[in-house]
């Protein structure tokens, strides 16, 4: 068989776990990224967000045998801890079984170690600084820019990836006549976020509990924190752009701390740089991209954010692109490189799962910002927590979406609404979950 060569555009997290399974199966593969090699640059402020590794990502991490390496500096988060505004906090486990948390991750050393290991592989070479500006979806030629000297080249292969994110140029080519009756959204919300810090305290060590997201929950706005390797937090601020409690709000330092005291006061002693940080870092924008179809007749592919942007509340977007490499990996196992066929029949298992996790992401930014704050809700989390304690076979809809790489998304939120909805009711008619019959809710589950 003639070796196969691809294109990836996009040298992200996607994108370089892509070339590492496509190397194992013998096909050279060229990774083009816009920006500088981050190897050997400084992660921009502001942008450096963790990640909350869980099943789903694991496992593909797993395939390339880069798991124990990017758990052995992650840290555990077992549940979310919840600030009151009064400064007391209540701890909501994300499950009652043991062994299952979520993992805080660096966003850049998952990036870096998963470049290095790609270029371990033979046939595999990354190109920085090369910009895709177009794509021909008719011949398959992608034209590159360097964004350091400008020159541009054309440049093609057997078929193209495109791991380039939200904003992809190649889906832009799709968009844009490459593909007849191209569907497109794209929904931003009201709410933007911005990226704030905790440090260590003076001992090295962390100011909070470190084995848990940290959430101050205000209905209508929320912030976040989540551990980091080295002692500190990395905290994000979500606040609507415009109107009452907004970023436009915030212009200078009075009415920064105005805010802060009102909201977070429990925080302010811990972020001696919030004022720098908050005027220095970009306020960024969350919204979701859904298309389709995501390939191009065999010469190109929409893979992870290009397909399928999603808003970050369910912890999803990585481990989602990180499955679509593993779904992917299996259809070339079973096709070759028959690539119209691996692509159709990838978009075919891949679409109603992706569109699934963008929908439950959407409504958990309302759960967090909202829900955690509502005693009902908090007294359904215990119930949850209690019936996974009992019975093995119960999963909570957030266990199935983050806990369960073996269940499609789409069966996750069917399940998991159906469940939500019941034990809503439930919790709704008495005020201590100990007077609650948990084999009777069981039965009533199985029934669903």
């Amino acid at each position: 068989m003639v070796k196969q060569k691809i294109i990836i555009i996009g040298a992200g997290l996607s994108g370089s776990l892509l070339a590492i399974y496509l190397a194992k199966h013998g096909i050279g593969v060229d990774v083009y990224e816009s920006r500088g090699d981050m190897r050997k640059t400084e992660i921009s402020a502001g942008r450096s967000i963790n990640l909350a590794l869980s099943d789903r990502g694991i496992a593909a991490l797993r395939e390339v045998g880069l798991d124990e390496y990017m758990l052995a500096e992650a840290v555990p988060m077992l549940g979310r801890m919840v600030h009151a505004a009064d400064g007391s906090t209540k701890f909501l486990p994300y499950s009652g079984r043991e062994g299952e948390y979520i993992n805080s991750v660096s966003r850049s050393g998952l990036n870096i170690a998963l470049i290095n290991e790609a270029e371990k592989s033979a046939g595999v070479k990354f190109y920085f600084n090369e910009k895709c500006v177009d794509f021909d979806c008719k011949t398959g030629e992608v034209l590159l820019e360097n964004t350091e000297t400008g020159e541009r080249k054309i440049i093609k292969a057997d078929t193209t990836i495109a791991t380039d994110g939200a904003g992809s140029k190649i889906r832009d080519a799709m968009l844009h006549g490459g593909i007849p009756r191209f569907n497109f959204s794209q929904s931003w919300l009201e709410h933007g976020y911005k990226e704030l810090h905790i440090p260590q305290d003076e001992k090295g060590d962390f100011q909070m509990e470190k084995n848990a997201l940290h959430i101050w929950a205000r209905r209508k706005f929320m912030m976040i924190a989540l551990p980091n390797f080295d002692g500190s937090f990395t905290c994000t601020l979500f606040l609507a752009h415009a109107g009452e409690n907004s970023f436009e709000q915030l212009t200078n330092e009075k009415s920064l701390l105005a805010f802060f005291r009102a909201n977070f006061a429990d925080a302010i002693p811990l972020m001696p740089t919030l004022i720098h940080d908050f005027f220095t870092n970009l306020t960024g924008n969350l919204g979701t991209i859904k298309c389709f179809p995501w390939n191009v007749g065999g010469k190109s592919l929409l893979l992870g954010d290009s397909a399928h942007a999603v808003v970050p509340f369910y912890g999803q977007g990585m481990n989602c692109a990180f499955e679509d490499c593993r779904v992917l990996d299996g259809l070339i196992e079973k096709h070759s490189t028959n690539w119209e066929m691996v692509f159709i029949e990838y978009g075919r298992l891949r679409k109603e799962n992706t569109d699934a996790i963008a929908d439950m992401a959407e409504e958990n930014f309302y759960e967090m910002r909202d829900a955690v704050a509502n005693p009902v809700f908090v007294r359904k989390r215990e119930l949850e927590t209690k019936l996974e304690q009992t019975f093995p076979d119960y999963f909570s809809k957030y266990s199935m979406v983050t806990f369960r790489e073996d269940l499609p998304y789409s069966e996750a939120k069917q399940r998991g609404n159906a469940q939500d909805k019941l034990l809503m009711e439930v919790c709704a008619k008495v005020k201590d979950t100990r007077k609650i019959d948990l084999t009777e809710v069981m039965e009533k589950i199985k029934t669903l």
